[in-house]
């Protein structure tokens, strides 16, 4: 391998990590509650780390699925595998039987790293339950607190290829199959780039990893600290109190992850007005769901800094995202300007370049642009004649060239940052014999973003479907627990178009969007 000489010359994640560990080694790079680790650290540990991977038996092009949870050893774990060149598929920890299940066999993965027993589920026996229900025999690793570790000088040279896929990130789109979204080192780089650029993160930040690290913004994250060389504090399960006094304690300059996140601080700071919850914090970002106006403004009244919010995805990470420098008026409105090297073209429905203020499907180009889905299959439609990504989502660019999303043409809801398929609820609630028919949509939620609403029509002949017999039969039917709608509307018949009798969605979130609504529990 070439030498690197400076961060801009790495071209692997693994290159970036060996000139961040050489430009500054001391520089503390993660954070947890009581210990943290330098950039050096980090490489040495990650490598030897590698080596002991290498000595179980992964090499280059492994198939790695791992299901881990934020914490230190976690992003040791990715690194680790990075060096080696193994094809890695995260997985969120909440995912249970039903989604692992699918991703594993669809990777056809070789090796399942996973924590244990951890917050109260027990990894092992789920691992166990879905290589006997699929006759699958992954080999099942503890990646938690004890990593195996040898020698580097037993590892073969480090990977120069940047633009081999090597990342395999799920999501669960429009359709009730999880979608494998194939990612390189390149790409990943390109959006994590993207994002320090855009919220000018310095040395002097210190950032806040509080989601899921298996998330696709895991990456994102990592690379920003990395080509700024700051560090982060990690939070291995979240807890608003837990956050809040760690991240006041470690001096946290940056935190979020999207509007569920900055609805929490925002309470939080409504509970001791006129004294910073975290006296260090510059700003809050984050992205997945859509950002209501009005909580930039409470927030800036309350907490005293921007919320700047963001546009990205599984299939591009990084898209689009405000900075501290935008105006009140961007900051509230809009998802903020492409990030660098990203291209975005508007195209209206009847397939023309849009003009500016036009809605039209946004689409996309550029170094942080996936490279094609798993099921090759659904590659033509994801992309235009000119290789323009099809993102499904709706908006326009304003007068100074910001995103300003309006709506999606996909039939996805994203509660909390996660993308929900309508249809793999609708095809479970359909077989239900209480449903008559059904259509799930996504309504407007402060906290949540958008929140999963069932809308089901009965029956003939039966009593309504409740509440809490929806939920029980969706359990019953391993959906996970965050997939569950939040809502149930029970109608005698759902609305329909004249020609092919579709169900007019439009309607259903026109008729529910101002209906008075309380959360019930779903577990």
């Amino acid at each position: 391998m070439a030498e690197v000489t400076s961060i801009e010359q790495a071209s692997t994640m693994w290159e970036l990590v060996e000139a961040r560990a050489s430009a500054t080694p001391d520089v503390v790079a993660l954070i947890e509650d009581n210990r943290e680790i330098t950039f050096k650290e980090l490489r040495d540990i990650s490598e030897r780390v590698a080596a002991g991977f290498h000595e179980f038996g992964m090499r280059h092009g492994s198939r790695v699925t791992w299901q881990l949870p934020t914490r230190i050893e976690t992003v040791i774990t990715s690194l680790a595998l990075a060096r080696i060149g193994a094809v890695q598929n995260p997985i969120i920890p909440i995912y249970r039987d039903r989604e692992v299940g699918f991703v594993l066999q669809q990777t056809d993965a070789e090796y399942f790293l996973i924590p244990g027993d951890w917050n109260g589920f027990d990894f092992n026996a789920m691992a166990g339950r879905i290589m006997d229900d699929l006759g699958i025999e992954p080999t099942v690793m503890i990646a938690y607190d004890q990593l195996p570790q040898a020698e580097p000088y037993t590892l073969p040279p480090a990977p120069t290829n940047g633009d081999e896929v090597r990342w395999i990130y799920y999501t669960s789109g429009t359709t009730s199959a999880p979608k494998g979204v194939r990612h390189t080192d390149g790409t990943l780089m390109a959006g994590g780039l993207g994002l320090a650029n855009a919220v000018s993160l310095t040395a002097d930040d210190i950032g806040s990893i509080a989601f899921p690290y298996a998330h696709i913004a895991g990456p994102d994250y990592l690379m920003m600290l990395l080509y700024r060389g700051c560090g982060a504090v990690l939070i291995e399960a979240f807890s608003l109190d837990v956050a809040v006094e760690l991240f006041a304690r470690k001096g946290a300059t940056m935190a979020g992850g999207g509007p569920a996140f900055y609805q929490m601080y925002l309470a939080k700071q409504r509970t001791q007005p006129g004294e910073k919850i975290i006296p260090s914090l510059r700003l809050l970002s984050g992205g997945g769901a859509p950002k209501p106006p009005e909580m930039y403004v409470e927030v800036m009244a309350e907490m005293g800094i921007p919320v700047c919010h963001g546009y990205g995805m599984t299939e591009c990470p990084m898209i689009s995202q405000s900075g501290p420098d935008d105006t009140e008026a961007q900051l509230m409105y809009t998802d903020g300007k492409p990030v660098t090297a990203c291209e975005i073209r508007i195209v209206t429905l009847e397939g023309a370049v849009a003009s500016q203020g036009q809605d039209g499907e946004v689409r996309l180009k550029g170094p942080m642009v996936f490279k094609g889905y798993t099921d090759t299959s659904l590659n033509a439609d994801a992309f235009d004649a000119d290789g323009w990504f099809r993102t499904g989502d709706v908006g326009h660019l304003d007068a100074d060239g910001h995103v300003v999303l309006t709506g999606r043409l996909k039939d996805v809801i994203i509660r909390k940052g996660e993308n929900i398929s309508a249809k793999e609820i609708e095809d479970l609630l359909y077989q239900h014999p209480k449903v008559g028919d059904v259509a799930v949509i996504g309504l407007p939620d402060k906290e949540r973003g958008e929140r999963v609403c069932a809308v089901v029509e009965r029956a003939p002949g039966t009593e309504d479907l409740e509440f809490g017999e929806m939920v029980a039969y969706l359990k019953g039917a391993d959906l996970m627990v965050q997939k569950i709608p939040e809502q149930l509307e029970v109608v005698d018949e759902l609305p329909r178009n004249q020609t092919l009798r579709k169900v007019l969605k439009q309607d259903l979130r026109d008729m529910y969007r101002d209906k008075p609504w309380s959360p019930a529990p779903r577990s």
